[in-house]
């Protein structure tokens, strides 16, 4: 901000108010307007571990979209029986289900009033309603060619990771479009699958581990942070040791993505808190921290 420093003494003294008028330019500033400076007000100290813990969110979705782009691969190529996927998911949403009541005891379930009847009606509400339009999922991109879905689908998987809610408080956070771009994904390719049965259990797959799985590693996080660890690194290795069944150059460049996403990034992030300098004085905008809404009503 310019400044102009008068070379005489003045007779009145200067004041930082607006609704008088004084001698001075519009543009005085006298010797104390540094004193207030203040660097780095809120300004944070991470800790390089905690910063790591913290990246297992963004570590937990990744394997996420590779495990289902994964099983997605093997159901195409008919390795995999939809049967087999069906059933081997339903046991998991088992044990997660009971897990997820087990970490609390109970106590969100207390809370929130939902009853494990009403839990089990909206399953099989589900189940049915997704088996009944599996034949309209699997003829719905018929009329769209192979390359243009596989695009559409990298582009939407792309956009689920990108507005998925890692815990920060932004604009761009949208957990409900995140999920949606996630299942019209798995819809796009579900399409592209033999038959009607595969387009079922992939949808169902889907719903699975990008709606059904963040919920189960957010209590996790919250309530045994060591399990939440382990499961992150059993995760993170399943789904790397799924990918390296298909593509070998696809594992490694997704394992370095991890480490750089795990170890490097927060070594940065760490590192440049070093040259942060962000400065405050009385040349911020003002702030009104009174409560204005008593006087809205």
């Amino acid at each position: 901000m310019p400044s102009v420093q008068l070379d005489q003494k003045p007779r009145q003294r200067w004041q930082k108010v607006l609704y008088k008028k004084q001698l001075f330019p519009d543009n005085y500033v006298d010797q104390s307007f540094l004193e207030k400076l203040r660097k780095n007000v809120h300004a944070r100290q991470y800790q390089y571990w905690a910063v790591v813990f913290e990246s297992g969110v963004m570590i937990q979705q990744l394997c996420s979209v590779c495990v289902f782009v994964v099983i997605w691969w093997y159901m195409d190529l008919g390795l995999l029986a939809p049967q087999w996927l069906f059933g081997a998911g339903l046991a998991s949403s088992l044990v997660g289900y009971v897990l997820f009541d087990a970490i609390d005891s109970g106590a969100g379930r207390s809370e929130s009033g939902r009853t494990r009847w009403a839990d089990l009606k909206s399953s099989v509400v589900f189940v049915a309603f997704t088996y009944g339009f599996s034949p309209v999922l699997k003829t719905l991109t018929e009329s769209i060619s192979t390359d243009t879905i596989y695009a559409m689908s990298a582009f939407m998987l792309l956009g689920h990771l990108i507005f998925f809610d890692y815990g920060a408080n932004a604009a761009i956070v949208s957990s409900t479009l995140s999920l949606n771009m996630a299942i019209f994904a798995s819809v796009c390719l579900a399409s592209r699958l033999p038959r009607s049965l595969h387009a079922f259990v992939m949808v169902t797959f889907a719903i699975q581990i990008f709606a059904l799985w963040p919920m189960l590693q957010k209590k996790l996080k919250a309530r045994t942070p060591r399990g939440y660890v382990v499961i992150t690194l059993l995760f993170a290795t399943a789904a790397l040791v799924g990918l390296l069944t298909i593509t070998s150059v696809g594992a490694v460049l997704f394992a370095l993505l991890l480490v750089s996403i795990s170890c490097l990034c927060p070594y940065c992030l760490i590192r440049l808190q070093l040259f942060k300098n962000n400065i405050h004085g009385p040349w911020d905008e003002a702030e009104i921290k009174e409560d204005l809404s008593k006087f809205l009503l």
